[in-house]
């Protein structure tokens, strides 16, 4: 494990050709994302994670989706989940709490089930943002609730129920992207509650959580740094370190999005030096994935004494 590089890539389609196979072999990536783009059929899929697991020599080597469920299926070539939100969940336990506890257990051994037979070993659930009225569609149906102490309940549930069926999963957008009122896959969200509400609502649900992994939220908190998005911001990562009490593998969200304003050697240089463990990058294009592994250092002690915890869990 020790010579691998702290990034995440994606893959451009259902086979991995040689120039990704030459590009993994020589990079090294600590692990690959997968989208409905690499997802046809579940042995399609299998062999595809099969032959980046040969590469790596490693049958626990870090094969990510996101999988939550309603609007983000990337499984939906193979199964629907289109009415299973994380609101519907939320809205059941609200009002059936035995109902809830069978249902989303059912749910989460399902997903897991299907995840396990494609080869992939960590979930980038759950979505802890807060969901606000007049936010931007990007979270809505995608959070538990508005309200706080449901949404850090049902996390709790979702996270300990992916790890007893061996699956990994990485908690979002720390610390909160429930008010954002703009999609950062587009524009620069900018947030401007005080940090004395910040801290009581949206950065109360990532608190004491046990996920092995966290993925940062690319919005700006005018308050608290004013020029920098989360990613970048050295001061809200210490935030998460120390007051929210993070203490795992911290994530960027992915590095093309339109959010953060620089190129992409200065979107990654910046994410490392904000504190960021490992960076993330989607779309596959192989340009600025070199870019990308060219300013990414080696996975450090943290990394893989963090990475060996979670391979604990895998069956």
């Amino acid at each position: 494990m020790n010579n691998r590089k702290a990034f995440i890539v994606g893959i451009k389609s259902l086979i991995i050709t040689e120039q990704e196979k030459s590009f993994l072999k020589k990079y090294r990536p600590w692990g690959v994302i997968l989208f409905s783009r690499n997802i046809k059929t579940i042995n399609q899929t299998k062999k595809l994670t099969d032959i980046i697991k040969k590469i790596f020599n490693d049958k626990n080597y870090p094969i990510l989706i996101d999988q939550e469920g309603g609007r983000v299926n990337r499984l939906k070539n193979i199964i629907l989940f289109d009415n299973l939100t994380s609101e519907f969940y939320g809205n059941l336990y609200q009002s059936n709490k035995k109902e809830f506890f069978a249902y989303y257990q059912l749910f989460v051994d399902k997903t897991s089930h299907l995840l396990k037979n494609i080869g992939v070993n960590i979930n980038s659930v759950p979505v802890l943002d807060l969901r606000y009225k007049g936010a931007s569609g990007v979270i809505g149906d995608r959070s538990f609730s508005k309200n706080k102490k449901i949404v850090s309940r049902l996390g709790d549930v979702c996270i300990n129920l992916f790890h007893k069926n061996s699956i990994g999963t990485v908690m979002k957008h720390i610390p909160g992207h429930g008010l954002a009122k703009v999609d950062s896959h587009n524009f620069t969200p900018i947030i401007n509650k005080s940090l004395k509400f910040l801290t009581k609502n949206d950065f109360y649900t990532f608190e004491n959580k046990k996920s092995f992994f966290a993925m940062t939220a690319h919005v700006i908190y005018k308050n608290l740094d004013p020029i920098n998005t989360v990613t970048h911001s050295k001061l809200l990562i210490s935030f998460i370190r120390n007051k929210i009490g993070f203490k795992n593998i911290l994530i960027s969200d992915d590095l093309s999005m339109k959010s953060l304003k620089d190129n992409i050697k200065t979107n990654t240089t910046k994410a490392f030096e904000a504190g960021c463990n490992i960076v993330l990058h989607c779309n596959a294009n192989l340009k600025e994935m070199e870019i990308i592994a060219n300013n990414s250092p080696l996975i450090d002690s943290f990394i893989i004494k963090k990475t060996s915890q979670f391979y604990n869990i895998l069956s």
